[in-house]
């Protein structure tokens, strides 16, 4: 998903100003509460140029979170391809999931606050996406499991959930002016997912 180097999304000018303007809408008025001319009018476009880039205001909410995903499938699969050790390309694409979703947060916490009310194939067409980046992940993790890197004693399905759960989790407490960076967090939940997957068989059982 090309990004920049902080994880933000480029977008041609007038996309980018109708989802920015969008974006800023769904977070003050609720996906409900704001309309087709809200947005063009925020935009400062047309509803000729909006309908030109988006079919439908569920088009429009769509997107927000689509284009972050589709940046974080591009880094990942660059991370995964890429040199280094599986460990380090793991670890790699950890750090850089939270990273880009710190700063990104504002799209996603929009997005699913109102994901239930976008049309139920929209819906499966997001749960498809977010399936195929979970599934290229937990591919790094069932890959060293495979070949004695990680310790196989949890199943690389419940690793990735576990750890996407966490990650998910973000917005209910990240704040960029907080005492941690994104890239910081990112680094933090590398090496705890890392460790876990190193430690698990010296750890045994909870009661054992």
């Amino acid at each position: 998903m090309g990004g920049d180097q902080g994880g933000h999304v480029k977008e041609e000018p007038v996309r980018g100003r109708l989802l920015g303007a969008a974006t800023r809408l769904f977070a003050e008025r609720g996906f409900e509460g704001t309309s087709v001319q809200e947005i063009v009018l925020a935009a400062g476009v047309t509803k000729g140029a909006m309908y030109h880039y988006f079919s439908s205001k569920d088009d429009l909410l769509h997107e927000i979170y689509a284009r972050v995903l589709r940046m974080q499938m591009d880094r990942l699969t660059r991370i995964a391809d890429g040199p280094g050790t599986l460990a380090e390309r793991l670890h790699a694409a950890a750090a850089d999931v939270v990273e880009t979703t710190t700063a990104n947060l504002d799209d996603s916490k929009i997005f699913f606050r109102s994901m239930h009310l976008l049309a139920p194939e929209t819906q499966k067409s997001v749960r498809a996406e977010r399936r195929r980046y979970h599934e290229r992940f937990r591919d790094l993790v069932a890959e060293g499991q495979r070949e004695g890197t990680f310790s196989d004693r949890v199943p690389a399905d419940l690793v990735v959930d576990y750890f996407f759960g966490s990650v998910h989790h973000l917005g209910s407490w990240y704040h960029a002016d907080g005492p941690l960076t994104g890239a910081q967090v990112g680094r933090h939940f590398a090496d705890l997912l890392l460790t876990s997957l190193r430690d698990g068989d010296r750890a045994g059982h909870v009661g054992q």
